[in-house]
C-alpha cells in the first residue's frame, strides 16, 4: 500500500511538472491556429515560453488537461513533455542558435479599417478571425479622439494616407463604392475641421506615428506601408492632383519632402499623374508597370539572425520554411535603393533589389511592413472573393502576420546556469 502511494505521487509529481509543446515544423496540423491557442493561453492569465528556431519557433505551456481539449477543438497538434525531455530542450537550445521569448500578456490589437464594405480582403483581419484572436476596428475618428491610447498593437492594410483614395481614380472613379469613401472621407474631414481628405489623412498619419513613439507596436502591409510614409514625409506639401481635393500639385513636390520625417524610406520619387495606380518608386515592381514572374517562380528568403542576440528579428522570421513565395500587391515589395540605413531587412528576393520584409524602431515604439496584399492569392483583384484560410491552415506568408501579434507580449526570458 505503501509503495502504490508513493508510486502515485510520483506519477502526479511527473504530470504536474510535465509540459505541452506545440511544434510549430512540419508536423503541425494547423499553424494558424497555433498562434491562436498561444494567444488564448495569454488571455487566460498563463505564461507561454516562444521557443525561437526550436522546430519552427514552437510553443510550450504548462501541461494542463483544459489545453489538450482547447487543441484538439482547434485541430491544432500538440506532444507531451516529459521532465527529462524538457531538459533535453533546454539543452538543445543552449548549445544551438536558439532562444527563449516569455509571453505574459496578450497585447489589445486594433485593426484600421473604415466601417463600410470594401470590395477587397484584409489578410490581417482573415488571419486574426481564423485564428481566433480577439480585436478592435478602428478609424480616423478613433484615432483623431485618442483612442490609439487604448491598444498595445495597431494593424494597417490596403490603406491611403496620401488623399488620393488609393488611386483607384482612372478605372473606379464611377463605382457606387469609390463615391461612398469619397463622401465618406470627405465628411470626416469637414467635421473635424480640415480643408482636404489629403490633409485629414496626413494628420492620421502623423498621430499614427505619435503613437508608435510612445511606445506602440505597428504592422502594415500593402499600400499602408509607402503610402504612410509619403504622408509623413509630404505632411507640409500638396501632393494629391485636383481631381481629388480641388488644388493642382505643388511645384517641384518631389524636391520639398521632408524624408526624415518618415520612418522607413528616403530619396524615392512620387507619381502624381491621377491616372497612374502607383504612388510613387518605392514599390517594385511598379503597380503601373506590372512584372509577374508567376506564383511558381515568385518567392523570397527570410533572413536567419542570432536569436541570443537579436531576439525581434528572429521573432519576426519565425517560420518552418526560409524560403517563402511571393504576393503581389498594390505595393508589392520595397525598392532596396530608397530604404533608410537603419532599417532591418528581414526578407528579401535573392540577389536583386527587391524587399519584402522590414523592421525598424521609431521613439520608444516600432513598426514592420510587409509588402504584398495576400499570401495566399498571387494576384488578389478587387472584387475578388476572400481567402478561405481552411485551406492554408500551414501558410508560411500568414506565419509572419502572426508572428507579429505575439512581439508586442516577449521578453527575453532569463537563462538558468
Amino acid at each position: 500500500m505503501k509503495i502504490k502511494i508513493i508510486l502515485t505521487l510520483i506519477t502526479f509529481n511527473i504530470l504536474l511538472c510535465s509540459k505541452l509543446l506545440i511544434p510549430m515544423d512540419l508536423k503541425q496540423t494547423d499553424h494558424l491556429k497555433a498562434y491562436g491557442i498561444t494567444f488564448w493561453n495569454l488571455e487566460k492569465g498563463r505564461e507561454v515560453d516562444w521557443l525561437l528556431n526550436y522546430r519552427g519557433g514552437s510553443f510550450m505551456m504548462d501541461n494542463l488537461p483544459s489545453i489538450q481539449s482547447e487543441c484538439l477543438i482547434r485541430g491544432v497538434y500538440f506532444e507531451q513533455i516529459t521532465v527529462n525531455q524538457y531538459a533535453d530542450i533546454l539543452a538543445t537550445i543552449n548549445d544551438n542558435n536558439m532562444d527563449i521569448a516569455l509571453l505574459e500578456t496578450p497585447p489589445k490589437i486594433a485593426v484600421y479599417s473604415p466601417p463600410g464594405k470594401q470590395p477587397w480582403d484584409d489578410a490581417v483581419t482573415l488571419a486574426l478571425t481564423y485564428a481566433e484572436v480577439d480585436y478592435d476596428v478602428i478609424f480616423d475618428e478613433e484615432v483623431l479622439t485618442g483612442g490609439l491610447k487604448e491598444y498595445d498593437w495597431l494593424h494597417l492594410h490596403h490603406e491611403d494616407f496620401t488623399g488620393q483614395y488609393g488611386k483607384f481614380y482612372k478605372n473606379y472613379k464611377n463605382r457606387s463604392w469609390y463615391l461612398q469613401m469619397e463622401a465618406d472621407f470627405n465628411q470626416t474631414a469637414t467635421k473635424f475641421g480640415y480643408s482636404s481628405v489629403q490633409n485629414l489623412k496626413k494628420s492620421i498619419a502623423n498621430k499614427i506615428k505619435e503613437y508608435i513613439a510612445s511606445g506602440g507596436f505597428l504592422f502594415a502591409m500593402c499600400s499602408a506601408t509607402d503610402s504612410y510614409d509619403i504622408a509623413l514625409a509630404a505632411l507640409n506639401v500638396d501632393i494629391a492632383d485636383q481631381v481629388f481635393d480641388g488644388t493642382p500639385v505643388e511645384h517641384n513636390c518631389n524636391q520639398k519632402l521632408n524624408y526624415n520625417n518618415g520612418i522607413a524610406f528616403e530619396n524615392y520619387e512620387l507619381y502624381t499623374d491621377p491616372m497612374l495606380y502607383e504612388h510613387s518608386t518605392i514599390d517594385v515592381p511598379p503597380g503601373h508597370k506590372p512584372v509577374s514572374r508567376g506564383a511558381e517562380e515568385d518567392y523570397f528568403t527570410l533572413f536567419e539572425f542570432s536569436a541570443k542576440w537579436d531576439p525581434v528579428p528572429t521573432m519576426l522570421t519565425q517560420n518552418h520554411v526560409a524560403v517563402i513565395n511571393g504576393f503581389m500587391g498594390q505595393t508589392t515589395a520595397f525598392n532596396k535603393n530608397y530604404i533608410k540605413d537603419h532599417i532591418t531587412i528581414l526578407g528579401e528576393v535573392e540577389n536583386q533589389d527587391i524587399v519584402k520584409y522590414i523592421h525598424g524602431n521609431v521613439g520608444k515604439g516600432s513598426f514592420t511592413f510587409l509588402g504584398g496584399h495576400d499570401p495566399e492569392d498571387y494576384r488578389h483583384m478587387v472584387g475578388d472573393p476572400p481567402t478561405e484560410l481552411s485551406l492554408h491552415r500551414n501558410s508560411p506568408g500568414y506565419r509572419l502576420i502572426l508572428n507579429n501579434i505575439l512581439f508586442p507580449s516577449a521578453r527575453k526570458k532569463d537563462r538558468k546556469t
